[in-house]
């Protein structure tokens, strides 16, 4: 009967990942609150995970229960010397942690990560303590996170270890908030500075987010985590390595109708997918 029960089991896990089209490297979907497993391609390939980081650089901070008031001097120690990617955060500036959380998960800024983990209590080192403290407590052995920002192609970790970080991370109230926030308008050297959610799904039409991380860097490929709400259904989904930003949305798409019980996947026109990016690809290196 056991043996019946598990083949049937496999027979429409394998259906229901055919049915749904998958670009990115490695996908892990899973219902919220059960950890039921819905859809899974690779999960537990160990990869770079880029600026997925930040949410376990987020976690460690705030379990420190910083002053979040306190100012933050951006150095030149934060500046990213591995891929010379750019920022729109000044060295000099002068920025409260609270702005400088936002910056790092919202726009998913290098310095303003590296900032973070610099004024931890007791430096770079603790804060790589407190990490792999972390990482143990959640149960995440396949991972391995070198520093605060996602740049270093050695912060690794599998789609089912960034689950597990994932539902972790959306215990904070104020990693939901900030990285479901569109956009933010901080003070900078007394400038008034916008800036973006590095992912475009977060507050567009029929998108219900709770949490959201998108990571970009040459070796990672395209990454997203992503907590989401589809017809009733709340679901956590991590995607690994797609080759280009219009396949990382075109998963999430086809993930969340699925998660809504709909079997056609959805075919985007390339003109829904294609955002104008003024960015030169050194600045988007750990989004």
């Amino acid at each position: 009967m056991l043996k019946k029960i598990v083949a049937v089991l496999l027979s429409s896990f394998t259906v229901a990942a055919f049915a749904v089209p998958l670009g990115s490297q490695s996908v892990l979907v899973v219902e919220d609150g059960t950890g039921k497993v819905l859809l899974e391609k690779n999960s537990n390939v160990q990869v770079p995970i880029a600026s997925l980081t930040k949410l376990m650089t987020a976690m460690v901070v705030l379990d420190s229960k910083p002053n979040m008031d306190e100012a933050i001097a951006i150095d030149k120690q934060d500046v990213d010397m591995l891929k010379h990617s750019t920022s729109r955060v000044p060295v000099g500036a002068t920025i409260a942690r609270r702005d400088v959380l936002q910056l790092a998960l919202m726009s998913s800024d290098n310095r303003a990560a590296a900032s973070l983990a610099r004024t931890y209590p007791g430096g770079m080192p603790a804060f790589r303590s407190a990490v792999d403290a972390k990482i143990k407590v959640l149960g995440m052995s396949q991972t391995v996170i070198e520093e605060p920002t996602g740049l270093s192609p050695h912060n690794m970790s599998t789609a089912a270890d960034l689950v597990k970080m994932a539902t972790a991370a959306s215990q904070y109230a104020d990693i939901r908030r900030i990285t479901t926030d569109t956009k933010d308008i901080i003070s900078i050297n007394g400038r008034k500075v916008e800036y973006h959610n590095t992912n475009r799904l977060v507050g567009a039409k029929g998108w219900d987010i709770g949490m959201s991380k998108t990571g970009y860097t040459e070796e990672a490929g395209r990454c997203l985590i992503m907590r989401i709400k589809s017809a009733g259904h709340n679901a956590t989904l991590v995607l690994l390595n797609a080759k280009a930003s219009s396949a990382r949305i075109m998963d999430a798409l086809n993930i969340r109708r699925f998660i809504a019980g709909s079997d056609e996947p959805e075919v985007l026109p390339a003109s829904s997918v294609v955002h104008h990016h003024h960015h030169s690809r050194h600045r988007r290196a750990a989004m």
